[in-house]
C-alpha cells in the first residue's frame, strides 16, 4: 500500500506504553496518525513531534465525532483502559467502566461516524487457567478476573457490531508485553508499573530495593509463574500488519494471540536480568496474588499463517536491554 492510499488512524491512549509504540510503527510505515488520551497514565513525551494529540475521553462522543471529521479517521487503533490485574479484582467496577462501558462509547462513536475499521487492544487474561501447554484462539475463554472479562466483554461487543454495521475488527490477545524502542524513543515509564521486566530493571539500577516474586508454589519447573513475553515493538508490528489485512478484506474480522509461544518463569527472567546487567537483583518471595495463573503461553501459529508478521526481537535478553536502556533515558528525562 502506498502512503497516499493509507487512511488515517486515531490511535486511544496513544500517550501510554503500547499506545505510544504503536504511533511509532504507524509514522514509521507512512501512516497518518492522531492520538487521544486523557493522560492518566500516559505521557506527552512519548508522542512524536507533529502528531496531532487530543486530550479526552474516549467516551466523551462530541469529542470523538470532531476528531473524525477533522481528522478523516477510517481506523481506531484501541489501547486505552485499565490494566492491573490484581487491581481489578480489588476495584472491578473500575475496570467494567474503563475498559468496557468506554469502549462501548468509542465503538458506537466510530459506527456513527462510519470508521470502517477497529484494531483492539485485548489480552491473554481472556484464557483464565487453560488446561493445556500453549491456547489457541479457539481454547475456551475462561476469564479468573474482573481484568480479563472487561476485554472479553468488548471482544464481544466488536463481533456483535461487526454482524450488524460495516466495520471490521481486529481483537489482538497480547501474551506479557516488555521491553522498549530499540531507538529508545518511548518506552514503560510509569511510576510504580507491575510489569516484572520493568520492576527488575528499575532495581538493577537503584531504583528498587528488590524484586518480589508473587508465589513459589505454582505448578511450574521451579515454582514461580511462566509467562510469554513478546517484544513491544514487534507487537506494535502486528497491529500495523492487522490495519493492512483488515483493509485488504473489509468483510473479515481478526482474533489472534501475540506471543511469541515460549514461556519463561519469574526467576528465569530474573536470572536474565541478572544476566543482562551483570548485577544480581534481590528476590523476596511472598504470597500468590489474586487472579494470578501458574502458565500462560501462546500458540502464535494464527497469526503467523495470516499476517506476514516477523518477530524482530524475539529473544528475551534482548528484551531486557532494550527496557534497560530506556530506563536510564527516563532517568535522564526526569532529571534523576
Amino acid at each position: 500500500m502506498t502512503d497516499a492510499a493509507k487512511p488515517s488512524v486515531l490511535v486511544t491512549g496513544g500517550a501510554g506504553y503500547i499506545g505510544s509504540h504503536a504511533v511509532l510503527a504507524l509514522r514509521d510505515a507512512g501512516w497518518p496518525v492522531a492520538v487521544i488520551d486523557n493522560f492518566s497514565t500516559g505521557f506527552r513525551f512519548a508522542i512524536p513531534d507533529g502528531v496531532p494529540i487530543y486530550e479526552g475521553d474516549i467516551a466523551d462522543r462530541e469529542l470523538l465525532a470532531r476528531i473524525f471529521t477533522e481528522q478523516n479517521t477510517r481506523a481506531v487503533m484501541h489501547f486505552a483502559g485499565s490494566i492491573v490485574v490484581p487491581e481489578s479484582v480489588s476495584d472491578p467496577l473500575k475496570y467494567y467502566n474503563n475498559n468496557t462501558v468506554k469502549s462501548r462509547a468509542l465503538i458506537e462513536a466510530a459506527v456513527g461516524s462510519g470508521v470502517p475499521h477497529f484494531i483492539f487492544s485485548s489480552t491473554a487474561a481472556i484464557y483464565g487457567m487453560p488446561e493445556v501447554a500453549a491456547v489457541t484462539e479457539d481454547t475456551p475463554p475462561a476469564p479468573i478476573n474482573p481484568y480479563g472479562w472487561s476485554k472479553l466483554m468488548t471482544e464481544q461487543m466488536l463481533g456483535d457490531t461487526a454482524n450488524a454495521h460495516a466495520m471490521n475488527f481486529c481483537a489482538l490477545r497480547y501474551f506479557n508485553v516488555a521491553g522498549a524502542d530499540p531507538q529508545a524513543r518511548t518506552g514503560q515509564s510509569t511510576e510504580g508499573a507491575t510489569h516484572l521486566i520493568k520492576i527488575a530493571v528499575e532495581a538493577a539500577l537503584g531504583k528498587r530495593t528488590h524484586v518480589n516474586v508473587f508465589g513459589t508454589d505454582y505448578d511450574t519447573p521451579d515454582g514461580t509463574g511462566v509467562r510469554d513475553y513478546i517484544h513491544v515493538s514487534d507487537l506494535a508490528a502486528a497491529h500495523v500488519l492487522a490495519l493492512e489485512a483488515l483493509i485488504e478484506q473489509p468483510k473479515r474480522s481478526l482474533t489472534m494471540n501475540c506471543g511469541y509461544g515460549r514461556g519463561f518463569s519469574v526467576l528465569e527472567v530474573l536470572d536474565a536480568v541478572d544476566r543482562v546487567t551483570n548485577l544480581t537483583v534481590e528476590r523476596r518471595m511472598e504470597g500468590r496474588r489474586a487472579g494470578d495463573s501458574d502458565s500462560l503461553i501462546s500458540d502464535p501459529s494464527r497469526i503467523r499463517k495470516t499476517l506476514p508478521w516477523e518477530p524482530k526481537h524475539a529473544d528475551l535478553d534482548v528484551i531486557i536491554a532494550h527496557a534497560l536502556q530506556w530506563e536510564r533515558k527516563l532517568s535522564d528525562l526526569r532529571g534523576e
